[in-house]
Parts: structure tokens; sequence; C-alpha cells
């Protein structure tokens, strides 16, 4: 009777106990993959508020099966920390500007090629073609995978707390902060400046304290991160166009079946889409609304700096670092440049 007992209550401490975790269990096992994606961009961005509904549309679409976490405003470290994250699979995705990329993969910084790209026609004609395919082939020689569409960052502008830019002679001395990328220093060197490279992290503190007087980034850019607060005078220099490509560790992305690796490409390609056209609504108000916070515009005749770029030789230096097939490619979206 005791033994039947002990048992009975055994049996019954089980069901309890199974009854109990049974809500736990059901909630773990309601995603089979938990992927983290991570960038560099504040929550109010166009690239955050598409990746929630990029991330929303997925995890439906897969039945719950797929579930991805978005760390905005480098909530998992400075770029190129977690470029070594997703390269090593503690982040499963990441948007990297092609320009910081280029520490691992030189070809990735040919879209911001200085003053190469005279409108958005231009650059989405390229990017969505044969320079973008190209770069994309280089991406994946470094055992990343990447999505097929590039997500806008935009035409870079330049702010200086200390006088506008009209002239590439009003570079000459001037300290400005670049991202990590050979390409800025290189480009700001040729005009005379003086380039310091600090992770965008860094950036409003940097020019809070006068370490530069200066940075560059888009409209959407200085606005979200509150760079105004800190900058007197945007020079619409549109000196370098910038994008995102959206890197996966390819281990995690090969991990997954086949059926949801093609509705996270899916969605994720068309939230690139709509942030395109999100970040071109914004910059068409973005500088009326930069006026009211205190910022002072000019817009700079390209002309100048462009030959500057090419008198100092820093179209013929670039050209042979990335070779006669890439180099061809670009200019045949752009024009001649060397």
């Amino acid at each position: 009777m005791n033994v039947s007992r002990r048992r009975l209550l055994a049996a019954g401490s089980t069901c309890l106990a199974g009854a109990v975790a049974a809500p736990f269990v059901a909630r773990a096992a309601d995603a089979q993959w938990t992927y983290k994606y991570a960038n560099n961009l504040p929550e109010t961005h166009p690239m955050n508020v598409r990746a929630r509904e990029m991330a929303a549309a997925i995890k439906r679409e897969t039945g719950g099966r797929f579930d991805l976490q978005i760390f905005p405003s480098s909530q998992l470290g400075s770029d190129t920390d977690t470029l070594s994250q997703v390269r090593s699979g503690g982040v499963e995705f990441f948007t990297l500007s092609g320009l910081i990329l280029s520490t691992l993969v030189l070809p990735a910084s040919i879209n911001g090629m200085g003053f190469a790209f005279p409108n958005y026609d231009a650059v989405w004609k390229a990017m969505d073609g044969d320079l973008g395919a190209y770069v994309r082939a280089q991406i994946e020689k470094a055992n990343l995978d990447v999505m097929e569409k590039i997500w806008d960052n935009g035409f870079r502008q330049t702010t200086t707390s200390t006088k506008p830019i009209v002239s590439p002679d009003d570079l000459r001395g001037f300290k400005i902060r670049v991202p990590p990328s050979p390409l800025w220093t290189s480009m700001f060197e040729a005009f005379g400046a003086s380039p310091t490279s600090i992770n965008f992290n860094e950036v409003y503190s940097a020019l809070q304290t006068k370490i530069v007087d200066g940075q560059e980034n888009p409209l959407a850019i200085i606005s979200t991160a509150k760079l105004y607060e800190v900058q007197k005078y945007c020079s619409l220099t549109n000196h370098m166009w910038d994008g995102f490509w959206f890197l996966a560790n390819r281990r995690a992305w090969q991990a997954l079946p086949d059926d949801v690796r093609a509705i996270v490409a899916k969605y994720v390609n068309a939230a690139a889409v709509k942030e395109r056209e999100d970040v071109a609504k914004l910059n068409a108000s973005l500088q009326q609304d930069l006026t009211a916070k205190g910022l002072v515009f000019n817009q700079p005749d390209p002309a100048p700096f462009r030959d500057k770029l090419r008198s100092a030789g820093f179209y013929t230096q670039w050209k042979a670092k990335y070779g006669e097939e890439a180099w061809s490619i670009l200019e045949k979206s752009v024009g001649k440049l060397a």
C-alpha cells in the first residue's frame, strides 16, 4: 500500500512538474532559431523602423520558427568589434558600411569613391547592377554571406563647428572625424585635411570635446544622432555615397533550411528597398528641420573638389588598388574619373 502510494505521489509530482514546466518549454520551442541583428544606427532611423517590420514579417511567415532580435545603436560593440563578432558567429547579422567593411574586403569601399556618383539614379543603377554584383562576390570570398540589396546610408555631407566648407582650400588643416577606413583617410589627406578615425558611437563626444572640429555623414544620421547640437555649419558636399551591406555569418546562414533562408532574404531585401524610399523622403525635409535647429547650410560646387582629387593623384592611386576590373565597372556607371 505504501509502495503504491509512493508511486502514485511520485507520478503525481511528475505530472505536476510537467504541467508547470510545459508553458516554459512551449515558449522556448516557439523559435527554432533566434538570431541577433546588430547595427550602429539610432532606433528612430528608417533602417531600424523597417528592420522591426521585417523581423515581425519573418516571424509571422515562418510560423514563429525564426526570431530576429534587433540591437541598434552599437549595443553589441563598435563597428570593428561587431564585424569581428559576425565573422566568428557571436552575432549572426550585421549591417555595415562598405567603406568600413573595406578593412576586410577592399573592393567593398568602391561605392564611396570621392565625388563619383552625381545622383541616386546613378547609385542604384550601379549597386543593383554590375558594381553591386562585383562587390558581393568579393565579400563572399571573405567567408561572409551578403544579401542582394544594399541599404541606403545616403550622400555624405560635411559639418563643422568653425566655418562652412566652400572650396577645397577650406579643408586644408581641418580636423575632421572619419570612419576607420583607408578610403576616407586618403581622400581627406588629398585635400590637405587632418582626418582622425573614430568609431561612430564616439562621434558626438569627440565633437563636443573638440577632439575634432567636424565630421561627415548623411543628413538622416546628422539628425537622428543629434549632431546638430555640437556643430554649426553643414556644407552639402555630397562627396561620397555610402550604403550598408546586410552581412550574415556563413555558418549561421547555411544552418537554416532553404525555406527559412528564402523567407529571411525576401523580407530583408524588401526592407532595404523601403528604407531607401524612407531616406529619400527624409532627406527632402531634413534640411528645413535642421535649419530650424540651428545648422547653417551652404552648397559648394563639386567640380573644384573633383579636380583637386584628380590633380592630387587620388583617383590614380585607388584605381591601382582596386584593379582594372573593378575600376572599369565603376567608370561604366559614373564616367571617366582617372
